[in-house]
């Protein structure tokens, strides 16, 4: 692709350079109209790889713009979340209490996100729902609430960890089931997630709600 190609030419000639770079510095080397060049630049500035440094030198007039290579690792490099993730999973599933674990670590998360939140800690159990439907959104889960003969639930059609699923649902579902109940708790319900059915229907889970203090 012409666009990558050309970004990668100016981020590899400002890499080489022992000193900061002007726009027409770097199209005389590249042999690219310097709009081209400012155009690419500031693509490149925004996502972090590149940095505007000031002239270290008096020049008569307008100095000219200054660019360099971000000074570290490229914040926009290769990532590899997903083999970070099923390292950590199978070290907690290898642990015999690693279900009480998950849901454990999956409170503190849900608790954390459920503090960043303007509402009061103490709210309506609608509106908690309401809270933690949202947060449920803002995760991935793609979250439908259900009501059914008296009872109450959330759907969920989406998992954001699916691929971990298959080797690690002794984690991931417990994690989940807790993030849950964490952030009902910090919302200061008297409602709780009480039970989450994996794969309830072909393309969804189902979250079950009930009172904290009941039977499970």
């Amino acid at each position: 692709m012409i666009v990558t190609d050309r970004r990668r030419d100016i981020l590899d000639t400002l890499r080489s350079s022992e000193s900061p770079m002007s726009i027409l510095d770097i199209a005389r080397r590249l042999d690219l109209h310097p709009n081209t060049v400012r155009f690419h630049l500031q693509a490149l500035a925004e996502n972090g790889r590149v940095e505007r440094v000031e002239p270290t030198r008096a020049v008569p007039g307008r100095p000219p713009l200054m660019f360099r290579a971000y000074q570290g690792m490229d914040p926009a490099g290769p990532r590899n979340y997903m083999l970070l993730a099923d390292a950590l999973a199978a070290r907690v599933g290898a642990d015999c209490a690693a279900t009480d674990r998950a849901v454990e670590s999956g409170r503190a998360l849900g608790s954390q996100l459920a503090e960043t939140t303007t509402a009061p800690r103490s709210v309506s159990n609608h509106q908690a729902t309401d809270r933690l439907v949202e947060i449920l959104g803002d995760v991935g889960f793609s979250p439908e609430r259900r009501s059914s003969g008296g009872k109450n639930g959330i759907a969920l059609r989406n998992c954001p960890f699916l691929e971990l699923i298959e080797e690690h649902a002794q984690v991931i579902c417990p994690l989940h089931l807790g993030l849950m109940q964490g952030v009902m708790s910090t919302m200061g319900a008297t409602v709780t997630v009480r039970r989450l059915v994996p794969f309830a229907e072909p393309d969804l889970c189902m979250a079950h709600l009930g009172p904290v203090d009941a039977a499970s």
